[in-house]
């Protein structure tokens, strides 16, 4: 990876500090000879620590359903008092869903490495980005690291590899475009979760929603033009499908609609399409309370009965393709709009591990950090 910019420090404030810095003259414990030196305090690597949702284990019941339950008894994700939500959670969602899901996940699984395509990729995001910071700040300088908020590897983990690396500066990145309670937040409550049970704490930073960054528009607008590029017929319509989130949270004070209006406002100027030939929808709807619209399925089912022969789709709040990209919307919302009359739905991939979202990561690490 070729760098014109001067390799500046990752966390400058701090890295302008000494890298050594000596210890007063103290009365020497009774376990210490007299003559023995104080210990000096050396200043540690900066720690990257990129997190996603999560993924099961495996796509077998008990699997789905040890993270299903995880995922599901988060009060950041279903804000019901909990002498409500646990009855039905522990009832009639953990007893039928990990079955269906699983055979979600089964259709899209990383056989090879016996792993959900999320868990691959952001490996390899992680693995790229480390390429990058060992380029830029020297190898014993920063560390690259992943964990998720619920299930493996999770964030406890990473934080406890960035550590022994001797890592005493935290970078923590949400890899969530836009800020919602229920993605960004709780992975934060997470990590300061982590980090109330140790001793010796690492200094942590968040970087913030990167909704409107141009690397991140920039990114996606290569994406989908690269799906367009690669097709003999040019969509009539593309859809930006966000994953959705209760009215509720909104009216509450979450600003992830307003984010999510705004990116897809920046993608379509970036794209140069008309009003009409670009939707917003909103998918993953769970339980019967109203979430955000349109909804993604209905609208694309509408589009076909308009008309309209060939939609893509391109999912900018996940940058990894996951159950919700593949399953979601490549086999199930496909089938929707074919059975309504469309003749194909092309699904553009995720942001992913490609040369632009890295570039994109290491330059958001180096703003946040």
């Amino acid at each position: 990876m070729h760098h014109t910019h001067p390799a500046t420090p990752l966390w400058e404030p701090l890295q302008r500090r000494s890298t050594s810095i000596e210890t007063p003259p103290t009365t020497s414990p009774s376990s210490r000879s007299i003559d023995e030196a104080p210990p000096s305090a050396v200043r540690g690597k900066v720690g990257i620590l990129l997190s996603n949702l999560g993924t099961p284990d495996g796509t077998d019941y008990r699997s789905v359903r040890r993270y299903l339950a995880e995922f599901l008894s988060d009060a950041r994700v279903i804000e019901l008092p909990k002498f409500v939500w646990q009855p039905i959670l522990q009832g009639v969602v953990l007893l039928r869903r990990p079955a269906v899901k699983g055979k979600d996940y089964a259709r899209i699984w990383n056989h090879a490495l016996d792993e959900s395509p999320l868990k691959t990729v952001t490996r390899n995001q992680a693995t790229k980005l480390q390429a990058w910071a060992s380029e830029m700040f020297g190898e014993d300088r920063v560390a690259v690291d992943w964990g998720m908020r619920y299930g493996n590897p999770s964030i406890e983990d990473a934080v406890k590899r960035l550590t022994a690396l001797g890592c005493d500066r935290l970078l923590m990145f949400p890899l969530y475009p836009q800020y919602s309670a229920t993605t960004t937040a709780t992975a934060n409550d997470k990590l300061f979760e982590v980090l109330r049970g140790m001793r010796n704490q690492p200094a942590a930073r968040v970087v913030p929603s990167y909704f409107d960054e141009p690397a991140y528009i920039a990114a996606l607008a290569r994406s989908v033009r690269g799906t367009l590029a690669a097709l003999d017929e040019e969509p009539e319509v593309v859809v930006a499908s966000f994953h959705g989130i209760p009215q509720r949270n909104v009216a509450l004070g979450d600003p992830y609609y307003a984010q999510c209006q705004r990116t897809g406002e920046l993608l379509r100027d970036a794209l140069g399409l008309p009003a009409t030939r670009f939707r917003i929808s909103y998918q993953s709807r769970f339980g019967y309370a109203d979430w955000l619209q349109p909804y993604t399925e209905p609208t694309l089912v509408a589009l076909a009965r308009e008309g309209v022969k060939r939609v893509d789709v391109v999912c900018p709040g996940f940058v990894a393709d996951c159950l919700e990209t593949l399953e979601e919307i490549g086999i199930t919302a496909r089938r929707a709009f074919l059975a309504a009359g469309g003749d194909e739905l092309y699904l553009a991939s995720c942001l992913n591990d490609s040369p632009a979202w890295i570039a994109a990561l290491a330059e958001l690490s180096r703003a946040g950090g």
